[in-house]
């Protein structure tokens, strides 16, 4: 199965028309079917590692300052406490949540690709306490899943700093345009160990990645790439100022012409 980072940005693209929501809706109708989906989002911070193994998981509204539309909006996408088992039991440090809901990094993206919600969704947290190696070798470790019928989706922004952010979707700021590129660059020459410790990438990386929870989960991606597996850009864009869409999809599920650059 496919593996995806996608940056979901602002929420309100679940339910306004925008080139974001509609790739997005695109890129659900193109994919094969899978058997469940396990998603990695910025919004799952724990101390510790955990898989959700909810049956009917509940969907978060972890935002505030929306129109009222946005937080009725309700994602009833089933839960796999199979999947979640198995995962536990391939990984058994990783401990199973039963009570854990689908947040907006999750549910903002999976509506507009899956929106008959009739997919089981699973969700793995973020570890607050480990550094960025962890996170690429947790993706290395759940890429077997990719060979179950298991499509992983991660979620979170190359470029996030609400800090910056500009209410007008066109503004772009250099030193954001700069490290997305960069990032960009290092993705198509493999240098992930660059990626990896970002940090050392200068003035760009620091305004760009001023907390790390929505940068790590592109190295889960990244973790599971196969040797000549194709890589296709999506959403290639800076947003407010300071929000990068940029998005990866690894294999060919992609219709043709529905991605910006393709490896």
């Amino acid at each position: 199965m496919p593996a995806m980072f996608v940056g979901h940005g602002n929420p309100m693209n679940t339910i306004v028309d925008s080139t974001y929501r509609r790739t997005w809706q695109a890129l659900g109708k193109s994919l094969p079917r899978p058997a469940a989906t396990l998603c990695i989002s910025a919004h799952w911070e724990t101390d510790g590692c955990y898989v959700s193994g909810s049956q009917a998981p509940d969907t978060i509204h972890d935002f505030y300052g929306f129109p009222q539309a946005l937080f009725d909006v309700s994602y009833p996408a089933p839960g796999s406490p199979g999947l979640a088992q198995r995962v536990h039991d391939a990984l058994p440090d990783v401990l199973i949540d039963a009570q854990r809901g689908l947040d907006h990094g999750v549910w903002s993206v999976l509506l507009p690709m899956f929106p008959d919600a009739d997919i089981p969704v699973v969700q793995l947290s973020l570890d607050r306490s480990k550094p960025a190696e962890f996170h690429y070798a947790m993706g290395r470790r759940l890429a077997f899943l990719r060979r179950c019928g298991i499509l992983i989706v991660a979620s979170g922004n190359i470029v996030h700093s609400l800090r910056d952010v500009v209410w007008q979707e066109a503004a772009r700021y250099d030193w954001a345009i700069e490290f997305d590129e960069r990032i960009r660059d290092l993705i198509v020459t493999g240098n992930q160990d660059a990626i990896i410790h970002y940090e050392k990438l200068g003035e760009a990386a620091r305004r760009s990645v001023p907390t790390n929870e929505h940068f790590l989960p592109l190295l889960y991606i990244l973790g599971m790439q196969q040797p000549e597996e194709r890589l296709s850009f999506f959403n290639d864009s800076v947003s407010m100022g300071s929000l990068s869409m940029r998005s990866l999809l690894l294999s060919g599920a992609g219709e043709d012409g529905l991605f910006s650059q393709q490896m």
